[in-house]
């Protein structure tokens, strides 16, 4: 089978070098990569002539473009079996091609995967203790599955790949400025098709460098919850609410509860929080410090996740204000 690796990206040439080295290191040859920049500069030629003798390498620079456009041009020229959706600030094991393509050729019905993210022992105690609140069961990790899973697994946009034909047939993707992803991947469920979680099949992510960008990340991701239930209609379950819950919790009490004696009631369950991620972080990663900055990142993804719920709740759902901020896409196989 002929996988076209699809790279969207911004400019950012050190991501892009590292992504595009750990390519060349594939056990599984039978593949392409196509790199689509939509910065206003074209800084990333330098790389890409570095590596178009190693491997199969296109390069497409258009201004402006945003992600879900840079996917679908990087789809339109691409000429794999499999497209295969993965983000510029990851690092890709050398056997990922030979996992994916050993569960697909056992499972010649599926239409698309998914697969998990993970921490190398390269990354900082900041981007192991993001990817820890990011993966964790004692936060939304738990939502994304950890077991291989086949039938009805979402997809998302970091690790997945897609049969060329399904991709075109469902539209590709739709110019969703936030959980576009997940969009894609409902409408693929919806049309009748087969997804899977290939757990084998994961990459490194390098996430967001810094306190703010983190939160900022998660925000929209809230916000893009509720952007996908007003268009599916079914995108908002009990489990997505329970970070906005956690911040009426920890924030909405707080005025109540902190001048009464039931205060001590109150903080009973954020200590027994604290104290499991604090453990679990530290069991899971080895090291004391990253378990310590994993109550900060973990924190950090409920209350910015759930704000971003609670403001598109008021502003999309209650006043009926504001779009998802689609950009037209227009889709050419």
């Amino acid at each position: 089978m002929f996988y076209s690796i699809i790279l969207p990206t911004f400019g950012r040439p050190g991501e892009v070098d590292n992504f595009l080295d750990s390519i060349t290191k594939q056990e599984y040859k039978n593949f392409e990569v196509i790199v689509v920049d939509g910065s206003p500069d074209d800084i990333l030629h330098p790389v890409i002539d570095n590596y178009k003798n190693k491997i199969k390498l296109r390069y497409f620079h258009e201004k402006g473009l945003g992600a879900s456009e840079s996917r679908n041009l990087g789809c339109e020229k691409a000429k794999g079996d499999f497209l295969v959706f993965i983000d510029s600030d990851c690092v890709v094991p050398s056997d990922y091609l030979v996992k994916a393509d050993n569960f697909l050729k056992a499972n010649p019905d599926i239409d698309g995967y998914g697969g998990p993210d993970a921490a190398d022992e390269t990354f900082s105690t900041f981007q192991k203790a993001v990817n820890y609140a990011m993966t964790s069961t004692f936060t939304t990790g738990g939502i994304r599955g950890k077991k291989r899973h086949v039938g009805k697994f979402q997809l998302r946009g970091f690790n997945m790949g897609i049969k060329r034909e399904v991709f075109f047939d469902v539209g590709g993707y739709s110019g969703m400025q936030v959980a576009e992803d997940l969009d894609l991947s409902m409408r693929l469920l919806k049309a009748g098709y087969k997804t899977a979680l290939i757990h084998e099949a994961f990459v490194y992510h390098r996430r967001k460098a810094s306190f703010y960008k983190f939160y900022k990340q998660l925000y929209f991701h809230g916000k893009g919850r509720i952007d996908l239930h007003l268009k599916h209609g079914d995108a908002l379950k009990p489990v997505h609410m329970l970070p906005s819950f956690f911040v009426l919790y920890l924030l909405g009490f707080l005025p109540i509860v902190l001048f009464s004696n039931v205060f001590l009631l109150y903080l009973i369950p954020i200590i027994l929080y604290t104290i499991v991620v604090f453990f679990d972080a530290t069991v899971r990663n080895r090291s004391l410090l990253v378990g310590l900055l994993s109550i900060v990142t973990a924190y950090e993804l409920l209350t910015a996740y759930g704000l971003g719920v609670w403001r598109n709740i008021f502003v999309r759902m209650v006043f009926r204000r504001g779009t998802d901020s689609r950009k037209e896409v227009i889709l050419k196989e």
